[in-house]
C-alpha cells in the first residue's frame, strides 16, 4: 500500500517562496500520476496542479499558472510543488495525492490516495 508523506509547508511572506515535497513509499510511484490540491478553512478541496508519469506533462489551476511548478523524481519516490510570488489566497493546507491509472486529472475523486497535508500560510 502506497503512503505519502508531505514536507515543506510553513509561514511565508506575500511574494515570497516555499517548495513542498511529497514523498512516496511503494513501488508504484512511477506507473503513478500525481497531483496536488489545496483547501482553506470552510471552502472544499480544489486542484492545484498534476504531472503525468514521465513528468513531461503538467497542468495548472489558473489561479496558480505561472507562478507554482509542479515536478517529480521517479527515482527519489518524490513528488515537488515549487510555489512563487505567493499571496494570501494560497493559505491553505496542501495535499499531495496518488492516482493510479489512466490520464491526469483535476478531480479529487479520481486520486485513490492521500497524504496528511501540511500548512501554508500566507502573511500579506
Amino acid at each position: 500500500q502506497v503512503q505519502l508523506v508531505e514536507s515543506g509547508g510553513g509561514l511565508v511572506q506575500a511574494g515570497g517562496s516555499l517548495r513542498l515535497s511529497c514523498a512516496a513509499s511503494g513501488r508504484t510511484f512511477s506507473s503513478s500520476i500525481m497531483g496536488w490540491f489545496r483547501q482553506a478553512p470552510g471552502k472544499e478541496r480544489e486542484f492545484v496542479a498534476t504531472i503525468n508519469r514521465s513528468g513531461t506533462y503538467t497542468y495548472y489551476s489558473d489561479s496558480v499558472k505561472g507562478r507554482f511548478s509542479i515536478s517529480r523524481d521517479n527515482e527519489q519516490n518524490t513528488v515537488y510543488l515549487q510555489m512563487n510570488s505567493l499571496k494570501a489566497e494560497d493559505t491553505a493546507v496542501y495535499y499531495c495525492a496518488l492516482k493510479g491509472y489512466g490520464s491526469t486529472s483535476i478531480f479529487p475523486n479520481d486520486y485513490l490516495t492521500w497524504g496528511q497535508g501540511t500548512q501554508v500560510t500566507v502573511s500579506s
